[in-house]
């Protein structure tokens, strides 16, 4: 089946291509998510009309995630944990405490675009990925110390 796709999918194409997907893929999920239309008549020259603000719109969305990059790049944020003997972590730091404390200074970060193989298990300075879009990632500076040491 083919489709226009509304939004822009990482493991499909950018939003206004025209793209062929399974009929299950897109009818169960791309059609009912509003991500995609049908690739009709009607619907491919309504999408040419639509083009020149789809692509502003994305202009402007990329350049709204380079300038949080750019802030996240310079943010450096302290988990506090609790530690055992041998300075050993009781648990581990997740993308979830991550973002919980990205989000205590100011900015809102979905859990599922920061990039970690696996949980931090460790005291220690950490980088941490951020993947904000397709084309854009940040860095940011996770320091996971004692709570004793505060």
């Amino acid at each position: 089946m083919e489709v226009i796709l509304k939004e822009t999918i990482p493991s499909l194409g950018k939003a206004g291509d025209i793209v062929r997907v399974a009929n299950g893929y897109a009818r169960n999920f791309l059609l009912p998510k509003g991500k995609a239309i049908f690739a009709e008549k009607k619907n491919i020259s309504q999408v040419e009309r639509q083009q020149a603000s789809i692509l502003a719109k994305a202009a402007k969305e990329h350049d709204e995630f380079d300038a949080l990059a750019t802030k996240l790049g310079e943010l450096e944020i302290s988990i506090p944990v609790r530690v055992g003997e041998k300075d050993r972590l009781y648990g581990s730091v997740t993308n979830l405490d991550i973002a919980n404390a990205i989000e205590s200074q100011g900015y809102s970060i979905d859990r599922k675009k920061i990039q970690m193989d696996e949980p931090i298990k460790a005291l220690g300075e950490f980088e941490i990925l951020i993947k904000l879009s397709t084309d854009v990632r940040a860095a940011v500076k996770v320091n996971v110390v004692s709570q004793e040491s505060l």
